[in-house]
């Protein structure tokens, strides 16, 4: 399947000024850092949890601890659409009991992910609760999960595709939307 770009959604400057926000909103819903702990899911999530938290840092005079979460032996699909799935390190270096948890993602979907995430989670015990925290909301949920933190909200299709480019991973910060195109031999 190739991906044909459709248009920029965020450069560089907006993704910056989106994460303040979020960063304030954050703090002010969750009453301060006390027992607050940002854990990123694999892997843009880790990378915006991370952003988040220097913001945080910055506003309150301390960073949040901050974790990730491995979601791959948690997917329901893990053995129908991963030929070969790359597990990764799930890392909590923190109690979850009675910590507020904003579990941070870049993109929410169809839900999928931030369902596995919350396994994911209780197998490391049970935090008092958990919030979700995306960069972009492009909607058309499988599953009854709303963020409570979103940078951006965009409509979107079935045939379309919002990808989160990072520096983090070696590319210019950007989100674009794409168009799924079937691949020169038809498939896709």
């Amino acid at each position: 399947m190739a991906l044909t770009e459709i248009r920029e959604l965020m450069d560089g400057a907006a993704i910056a000024r989106v994460l303040r926000r979020m960063a304030h909103e954050i703090i002010e819903r969750e009453q301060g850092t006390d027992d607050l702990v940002l854990v990123g899911i694999y892997s843009g999530g880790v990378y915006l949890a991370g952003r988040l938290a220097k913001h945080i840092g910055e506003i309150e005079g301390r960073e949040p601890p901050r974790g990730a979460v491995d979601i791959t032996l948690y997917r329901d699909d893990l053995f129908e659409g991963l030929p070969r799935p790359v597990i990764g390190k799930t890392e909590l270096p923190f109690r979850l009991a009675h910590k507020k948890v904003v579990l941070v993602d870049d993109v929410c979907f169809t839900g999928r992910t931030v369902r596995a995430a919350l396994d994911a989670l209780n197998d490391y015990g049970r935090p008092h609760r958990v919030r979700l925290a995306v960069l972009v909301d492009r909607g058309l949920r499988e599953l009854p999960i709303q963020p409570d933190y979103v940078g951006l909200r965009v409509e979107t299709d079935v045939d379309q595709s919002v990808k989160v480019r990072l520096v983090e991973k070696g590319e210019q910060d950007r989100v674009v939307l794409f168009r799924k195109e079937p691949d020169a031999r038809g498939e896709g």
